[in-house]
């Protein structure tokens, strides 16, 4: 076993390698850029070095600084988690070329699933089904448009070199093509430097299911299914193990297929093989192709060790150090299910739009496993994926493993920043979901109903108006409280009027709409007139924020506050986050439809569209491809309707 260890990444996946090192015995270098400098995986690490700036080309993507580290550090080996230079096959080179061990596989395998038209072709001489499709060199428009016209619509347009959901797109009509082509290709060469795409069929109602595989270079065996339906934009958000709905005679037939994969390339290490399923006439042993193979650690690797027993970062140290597989197939079984949520910081109801911030509270349930990078006081920065955590539950089965997920969300406390909490909650009370009955369509077509808000209750007034007072059970118990009688005190929220009157130690009454509510405040919480129970809450940043099966964020008012200026309304285009534009589309005097694209602007890794709240005239253009502009910027600015 090795006596160190370069772990070149970041976040929730060295944190995670680093607690399997160190029960391992094996001491672990972080390395970081200028705004990772006080991160979570930097504080866990026995060594941590400075690699650059906050870009990810500046710092997590410079193998050579990394390499270097490494030596300096004396580590015997780098463990690259996922993304970044994970999937690089000329990094491996390097590494092992600088007389350090990859631990992962080797550049040759990386290489051969590397591109996806390649490794189809790869998969179809192995014998492993693949879905119908044109995977060719040729990128003529005119050639591809007509490819996608001989399979047959709807087709996914996929870039050869990606992953993660970016540059692809669904086109369901012939004329959606060309526009959807030219967004593919540009968010493919962004992201991966290389514009090429495939077109493949579409199938109707996908199930997205992937195996885990390990190989030892020569022997492999696979550790059952993940089932990664539940899908927003192409990006996994619940991963449940094994399957719903999986048949014995269906598993084995995916599980030999993916052994195949893995044999074919002579793979080393932890992998992911991953199928499209027809789910239309239920699990099929004919009904699953092959899509791509992630030659790398998975996020959703929990829910794998959940229901086998096995620590994968463990077999990955073991097999890269020059082991051989730890186990034989007829070793691995299933105990029960497990699921993985995954946690981010991004606001669901602007079209999960990545989100920054600094986390005030953040504090996660004991019952549940939580892989995270973050504390209280940490910085979701617009650098970086905006995964706040990984909140993974499991169960003797999937009823109760699902049941355990909802009461870990519901336990979930996070302040500082949107999440999508909420909305994984909502997820995870659907029925169809509930029931098993998921493919890839579900959270687009219950959108609507998933991202609604139910009204507050009173006694989610009367707790939100006693944090908001400062009625907390920890710091002046006695404020507000008057031996002459109750003191009615006004509260700070918009489009509501409350009163609270403290009417003891930690205790008080709020006034919704005429009816007395009582509260007491505890260390546990808050005791609230006909709240289902203790309510817990915290007040930051200006805003109150109740937890709990529906979390709530409601923002206080300044009663001295006063608008400066006009309101922008539709008239001006914002930037809704921090972010690279990438493109502008129009210029000043030109006439524009409601929904004209205006601008792309590039922000956590992913391209987002800015279109025209309205029809009119473009007054202004305030910034230009390349620039990098803060949150809230102005971009386009229309003329005024009068």
């Amino acid at each position: 076993m090795f006596d160190k260890i370069l772990i070149a990444n970041r976040g929730e996946i060295a944190c995670r390698i680093i607690r399997t090192a160190r029960a391992l015995g094996v001491r672990t270098v972080a390395v970081h850029s200028d705004a990772d400098a006080n991160a979570l995986h930097v504080a866990l690490a026995d060594e941590a070095v400075l690699i650059g700036g906050p870009a990810p080309r500046d710092s997590y993507l410079r193998g050579d600084v990394i390499i270097r580290a490494a030596q300096r550090a004396g580590a015997q080996a780098i463990h690259p988690g996922y993304g970044f230079l994970s999937e690089n096959p000329d990094f491996v080179e390097s590494v092992e070329a600088a007389g350090l061990v990859f631990i992962g596989p080797s550049a040759k395998a990386i290489r051969a699933m590397g591109l996806k038209d390649a490794a189809k072709a790869l998969m179809q001489d192995a014998g492993v089904p693949v879905v119908p499709g044109y995977h060719g060199a040729n990128q003529d428009p005119e050639h591809l448009a007509g490819a996608a016209d001989a399979i047959g619509y709807p087709v996914l347009i996929k870039a050869v070199a990606g992953g993660g959901g970016k540059g692809m797109r669904l086109v369901e009509h012939p004329a959606q093509f060309m526009d959807a082509l030219a967004s593919a290709k540009g968010e493919a060469a962004t992201a991966f430097g290389n514009e090429a795409v495939l077109i493949e069929k579409f199938i109707t109602k996908p199930r997205h299911i992937e195996l885990q595989v390990f190989g030892d270079g020569v022997e492999a065996v696979h550790l059952f299914e993940r089932d990664c339906s539940l899908q927003r934009r192409h990006q996994k958000v619940i991963e449940e193990a094994p399957a719903p709905g999986m048949t014995e005679e269906m598993r084995a037939a995916m599980g030999q297929a993916a052994v195949r994969a893995a044999k074919a390339i002579g793979y080393k290490g932890a992998g992911t093989v991953e199928f499209i399923v027809d789910g239309s006439r239920g699990l099929r042993p004919d009904g699953f192709w092959f899509m791509e193979m992630n030659t790398r650690l998975q996020v959703e690797h929990p829910v794998t060790e959940a229901i086998t027993g096995i620590d994968l970062v463990e077999w990955q140290l073991r097999v890269a150090a020059g082991e051989g597989l730890p186990c034989t197939q007829e070793d691995l079984s299933i105990t029960g299910h497990a699921f993985e949520a995954r946690l981010y910081a991004e606001d669901v109801p602007a079209g999960f739009l990545p989100a920054t911030g600094r986390l005030e509270h953040l504090c996660f349930p004991e019952e549940a496993r939580a892989d995270t990078g973050v504390r209280a006081g940490d910085v979701i920065s617009p650098w970086y994926d905006p995964m706040i955590a990984k909140i993974i539950t499991q169960g003797p089965t999937r009823a109760v493993a699902l049941k355990r997920l909802e009461g870990a969300l519901a336990g979930t406390e996070v302040a500082g920043s949107v999440t999508n909490l909420a909305f994984l909650g909502a997820l995870a009370r659907h029925a169809g979901f509930r029931a098993g009955d998921v493919d890839t369509g579900v959270i687009a077509r219950d959108l609507e109903a998933l991202v609604a808000e139910p009204a507050l209750a009173s006694w989610e007034w009367a707790a939100t108006a006693a944090l908001a007072m400062g009625l907390d059970g920890i710091r002046a118990p006695l404020a507000g409280f008057s031996t002459a009688g109750p003191i009615w005190q006004n509260v700070p929220l918009a489009d509501v009027e409350l009163r609270l009157a403290v009417t003891g130690p930690r205790r008080a009454v709020v006034d919704v709409s005429g009816q007395e509510i009582a509260i007491e405040a505890t260390e546990d919480g808050m005791r609230v007139t006909a709240a289902p129970g203790v309510v817990r809450g915290v007040l930051a940043g200006g805003k109150v924020c109740l937890f709990g099966p529906q979390p709530r964020v409601l923002a206080l008012v300044d009663p001295l506050a006063r608008a400066t200026g006009p309101g922008a309304g539709a008239d001006v285009v914002l930037a809704p986050m921090p972010g690279l534009v990438k493109a502008i589309f129009v210029a000043p005097g030109e006439e524009v439809a409601e929904g004209a694209r205006l601008a792309i602007l590039e922000a956590m890794k992913m391209e987002h569209t800015l279109v025209a709240a309205r029809a009119g005239r473009v007054a202004e253009v305030l910034a230009s491809p390349g620039a990098q502009v803060e949150a809230g910027a102005a971009l386009v600015r229309l003329e005024d309707e009068a």
